[in-house]
């Protein structure tokens, strides 16, 4: 029996892998010039391969709940065992981030490159598919060079639009549409998100601890400002929730309460009168910040005495800091996006086995459905389970 798997990425591969293991015929179709390229840049560098708390309320799309048929077969502890044996050993760091030990992502592409050169998988490199078509007795890949062949399953792997630098251009989503297949809106995930940019392009390249709130939605951590916005990790986090929100906030003081900061500022004016106020911030915020901070509620000069701020002043300033609001006019483009958010629609696969309800022996794993995870090590767990669960099912022998 003979698998086509239209791309080789994280789930491509790890499909590769578990229909060849069956002994399955597998082929691979990659438009880049090598397999994994997406797998290199994950963790910045280091591959962030699984998160150990990974559960279903990390997961969005239009049925987050189709992530549970992955869930109860192939999960994290299966993950884990399955690079285990590949030969990654692995460490668990803050948040239940898992990395190889080496810090390498390259280590985790080679073993999954060199399983499955063991496994005698053919890997057709710079081989973009064109078109899949279906006979009766199974389907036609053709590539943009000309070249078809006969495949008796296929599995669409080919990611979503993120990246497309790194080989992802959607291109699966016309294959599975021509299946009859509906692709629910695609729009970037886990990227930076723009703002107005009076207030940020001060503030080009400073970072902050804080927390943010998008729509409800907070997360904690380093925040970056750029000119055209915000990125940093809880940025990212967030932008997998962002729906057109209007505002984001910042709340650059999370440790303390609104009050808590009143008291502390009303304190610092009576002990530092004849601070100017561009120094009034020294000490407690980044001096640039609170510079700016002060400029956007017009309390200005900066020349004059921190005893001239007024209660409403200080009122004004402790709110900003706990609530410092953005005003958000989208994300960054594709090219800066890891995920895609959007996709294959899931009611028309089967969670327990990615097999299409439409079309018999028709697969897709991985990005190129409606399923996107949050930051730390969510998407790539559920390309190694999509994957596997497509590559187990397609390399089945009659089924």
């Amino acid at each position: 029996m003979k698998t086509a798997i239209v791309g080789g990425g994280a789930s491509g591969l790890t499909a590769a892998i578990a229909a060849a293991e069956l002994g399955s015929n597998v082929t691979i179709y990659e438009r880049n010039d090598r397999v994994g390229r997406k797998i290199l840049s994950t963790g910045n560098g280091r591959c962030n391969m699984t998160n150990i708390n990974a559960d279903i309320s990390n997961y969005y799309g239009k049925n987050p709940k189709f992530v549970m048929g992955a869930i109860s077969r192939f999960w994290v502890d299966e993950t884990l065992e399955f690079f285990n044996d590949l030969g990654v050993l692995y460490k668990v760091e803050d948040a239940g981030k898992v990395y190889p030990y080496s810090d390498q992502a390259s280590a985790v592409l080679d073993v999954l490159r060199m399983k499955a050169e063991e496994l005698l998988v053919a890997v057709r490199t710079k081989s973009e598919v064109k078109r899949v078509s279906k006979n009766k007795n199974g389907f036609i890949v053709e590539t943009y060079s000309g070249e078809k062949e006969f495949f008796d399953k296929v599995i669409v792997a080919s990611g979503g639009k993120a990246a497309p630098d790194l080989g992802s251009n959607g291109s699966g989503y016309d294959i599975l549409k021509s299946f009859g297949h509906k692709i629910t809106e695609v729009r970037p995930s886990l990227v930076q998100l723009k703002t107005e940019p009076d207030t940020v392009k001060k503030l080009k390249g400073i970072k902050i601890q804080g927390t943010v709130n998008l729509g409800g939605f907070v997360e904690k951590g380093e925040i970056l400002f750029t000119d055209y916005g915000l990125s940093g990790p809880p940025i990212f986090s967030v932008s997998s929730r962002f729906n057109n929100q209007k505002s984001i906030y910042v709340d650059m003081m999370p440790d303390y309460s609104e009050s808590q900061l009143n008291a502390m500022l009303s304190e610092r004016v009576c002990r530092f009168p004849k601070v100017a106020l561009e120094n009034f911030f020294v000490g407690i915020l980044n001096k640039r910040v609170g510079q700016a901070l002060l400029k956007y509620l017009k309390i200005e000069p900066l020349s004059r005495y921190a005893v001239t701020l007024r209660k409403e002043d200080i009122d004004k300033i402790a709110k900003t800091i706990k609530a410092w609001e953005f005003k958000v006019i989208g994300t960054m483009s594709w090219n800066n996006a890891q995920v895609t958010k959007g996709g294959a629609d899931t009611s028309q696969f089967n969670p327990n086995t990615m097999e299409s309800r439409l079309v018999k022996g028709l697969y897709a794993a991985g990005e190129v459905l409606d399923i996107d995870g949050d930051c730390g090590g969510y998407n790539l767990q559920w390309a190694w389970s999509s994957g596997m669960l497509a590559g187990k099912n397609a390399g089945q022998e009659g089924e």
